[in-house]
């Protein structure tokens, strides 16, 4: 036993302190283990670091405060910016919503207000086509404003912030290369496309294609009613030129001439033109009923149709005395007891026996024309009859002076007789715009 305190394997110990107190005849001691005696000083020095933070808090606090409020009041106000980014956003994207819902219900009046006028003008155009047909004997095809129908819709579902509401539009069938949709307004609503079409874009490409196609289904409408009055202006001209080349009489200068214009420049909106062309047409077909009272007055039928002419108007050989004798007529080859008719309307003025005509009818026509009809078996009229064109006057004979049965015809102006063959050419000319 090693009694010096010494340890062979770490070399020499070191003896635990020893505390001694002494209080009178009382003496007492405390041995400090090394150990105990760490503990007791990171105690102290963890309440003097403790100490030394509380310090510096209360010193500090205020400014520590402060940091703290002006980092959270950033963040207050960062959060708001951003709320009120998000408001306005949010505001833009209603407005626009409630600008495109407005847009449309714009758009969808203008294209109701413009079929109703379609509707309307077919109204007018009804009754001009009807007369056309009798007058010109053209008739379009069809009318354009018919091929817009209700049962034909195209259906634009539109109001974003608002329940759908359904906006029903006629007259489909665009023709996406037609004319230019100016001056119907409000088109391209978005100036700004989305890389994706959305509904209102998709309703901005419907509703361009349905302007289309009612400016198509306009023009068509204008087209048909110049092509009309066209026609109806080529008609008079062509039974003018046919009476005037005949030396027949005209009472005033019809129809245009395009050469001899002039006038200030009055621009037109699409209404203007549409009632500037229907004026036109109706004018054009004015024009061409006067012509055809003008000539439907004038005795141009044939009185006996697929009969010859067995001896003309002129200078010929009497029939009875063999010398030259004015014939002041036509005769046309008729069986006894074949229907006469009268070529032109007209008022009878003499019925009866007249010397070398035999039975006889004269009618007058106006404007100083008259027909005779004579050699004639029977007589149907009598004085002061009025007689439409193709009127029986009576029947074909060989009454008067005469070598066998036929129709003796004369064209008669103011007394004086008038070769009918001028008038018969006439009536074959115009016969197809009567």
């Amino acid at each position: 036993m090693n009694v010096t305190g010494q340890s062979a394997v770490f070399g020499r110990r070191k003896e635990p302190h020893t505390v001694i107190i002494a209080r009178g005849n009382e003496i007492r001691h405390f041995t400090i283990r090394p150990w105990l005696a760490a503990f007791i000083g990171s105690g102290l020095a963890a309440i003097a670091i403790g100490y030394l933070l509380a310090t510096s808090y209360l010193v500090l606090r205020d400014d520590l405060i402060g940091a703290t409020t002006a980092r959270q009041a950033r963040m207050q106000q960062a959060y708001e910016d951003r709320i009120s980014a998000l408001r306005a956003q949010v505001d833009r994207i209603t407005s626009r919503q409630l600008l495109d819902q407005q847009l449309m219900e714009t758009k969808v009046s203008e294209l109701l207000q413009r079929q109703t006028q379609l509707s309307q003008r077919h109204g007018r155009l009804g009754p001009l086509f009807e007369r056309a047909e009798n007058d010109v004997g053209t008739v379009p095809a069809e009318d354009p404003a018919a091929t817009a129908k209700p049962d034909k819709r195209a259906e634009v579902t539109g109001s974003i912030n608002q329940p759908a509401q359904t906006y029903a539009v006629a007259g489909l069938g665009a023709d996406l290369g037609s004319a230019d949709t100016r001056p119907f307004s409000l088109w391209s609503t978005r100036a700004d496309p989305l890389p994706s079409d959305s509904a209102a874009d998709r309703a901005d490409k419907l509703f361009v294609s349905i302007n289309q196609s009612l400016k198509s289904i306009e023009n068509d409408q204008l087209s048909r009613i110049s092509t009309l009055a066209d026609n109806a202006y080529k008609s008079a001209d062509a039974i003018q030129q046919a009476l005037q080349a005949a030396g027949l009489p005209v009472d005033s200068d019809f129809g245009k001439n395009e050469s001899d214009v002039g006038g200030p420049l009055i621009p037109l909106d699409s209404s203007m033109i549409f009632d500037s062309k229907v004026k036109e047409l109706d004018e054009a077909l004015d024009t061409l009923d006067q012509l055809k009272k003008e000539a439907r007055r004038l005795p141009l039928a044939n009185p006996a149709p697929g009969h010859s002419v067995t001896s003309p108007f002129g200078v010929r050989t009497d029939p009875l005395l063999g010398t030259a004798a004015l014939h002041s007529g036509m005769d046309f080859r008729a069986p006894i007891g074949m229907a006469a008719k009268v070529t032109a309307p007209g008022i009878v003025t003499k019925a009866g026996w007249n010397g070398g005509y035999g039975r006889m009818v004269e009618v007058d026509h106006g404007n100083g024309f008259a027909t005779r009809y004579g050699h004639l078996s029977e007589i149907d009229v009598t004085v002061g009859e009025k007689l439409d064109a193709g009127a029986i006057i009576g029947k074909t004979g060989s009454s008067g002076r005469s070598t066998g049965p036929h129709l003796h015809y004369e064209v008669r102006h103011n007394g004086e007789a008038i070769d009918p063959l001028r008038f018969l050419t006439v009536g074959r000319k115009v016969a197809q715009y009567l």
